[in-house]
């Protein structure tokens, strides 16, 4: 099995004495494996833009990698998002871990005045966006007529100078599909895909990335989730709670249904000793435990 992937949640939040630099710094001196934060501009809190904040982390750290989990499509053209990308991963060392999404926060969409899609067209928009930044990380004079987007003997200078990872978060047929045929990794989140069902959807996406000749062992399955490591156990399913050993375990159980790493996200009180706990007691059991 590849090494296993633990990263951190970072909150996007502007309210007064948030610090998102220093909870990445606190998750890089623990020995995480990467950083990410949600994608929700159009919020009635404060919020940080993703974008920029993951860069001001990336800027406030030297080895930890950074993820967008994950960009909203329709808040960006592509072809910038391309752009973007590229020269943060340069500046960055190499460090980006660009998650997608289709976009499912219509009423955000609808208070920046960028209209709202229907399923199926946030679908096709998502899988356009795969090919437009993938053809002009690849492909001098990347040329690309789509439904949503387009570009025209467009170049991109400098190209990437490794394989930007791309994670997408998708759930349905066809967004499973697309994962299997063009994409790193998955990201799911437990609460939307509990394991019975992600299971199912994972088998989805392996097979079509067995059909689009690709092997399935390159995409790597990250299950997002909410955690909580203290002495009461959670009596919500979409929470992983409880001692260490207890957590432990529960979390073996989903690196044997095939995911190979874990986004945490902490929630209740005390989160800088849960993420010592989580670093010096959870983590070395699911190591071994493997």
């Amino acid at each position: 099995m590849d090494r296993l992937l633990f990263g951190v949640d970072v909150s996007t939040s502007a309210a007064a004495g948030a610090d998102p630099v220093a909870a990445a710094r606190a998750a890089e001196a623990l020995g995480f494996d990467f950083v990410s934060a949600n994608d929700h501009p159009a919020a009635h809190d404060p919020r940080y833009e993703t974008w920029m904040m993951l860069a001001w982390i990336a800027a406030a750290t030297s080895r930890i990698r950074v993820a967008t989990r994950v960009l909203g499509v329709p808040y960006r053209p592509p072809a910038m998002v391309a752009k973007m990308a590229e020269t943060f991963d340069r500046l960055s060392g190499g460090r980006l871990i660009l998650g997608l999404g289709a976009g499912a926060s219509d009423e955000e969409f609808r208070a920046f005045g960028l209209g709202v899609c229907s399923p199926a067209e946030k679908i096709d928009g998502l899988e356009e966006a795969v090919r437009v930044i993938r053809g002009l990380w690849t492909e001098p004079g990347f040329t690309f007529a789509g439904h949503h987007y387009r570009t025209e003997a467009a170049e991109l200078a400098p190209r990437p100078d490794r394989p930007i990872p791309i994670w997408l978060g998708t759930f349905g047929r066809r967004g499973l599909d697309i994962t299997g045929r063009l994409a790193d990794g998955w990201i799911p989140s437990l609460a939307l895909a509990p394991p019975d069902q992600a299971v199912v959807m994972r088998d989805r996406i392996l097979s079509a990335a067995r059909v689009a000749g690709r092997d399935p062992r390159e995409i790597t399955c990250a299950y997002n989730l909410e955690i909580r490591v203290d002495d009461a156990p959670s009596r919500d399913p979409a929470v992983v709670a409880g001692p260490p050993d207890a957590v432990a375990e529960r979390l073996l159980g989903f690196v044997r249904l095939g995911f190979t790493a874990m986004n945490f996200h902490l929630v209740g009180p005390g989160t800088q000793e849960q993420l010592e706990r989580l670093a010096g007691e959870v983590l070395p059991a699911i190591r071994a435990g493997v």
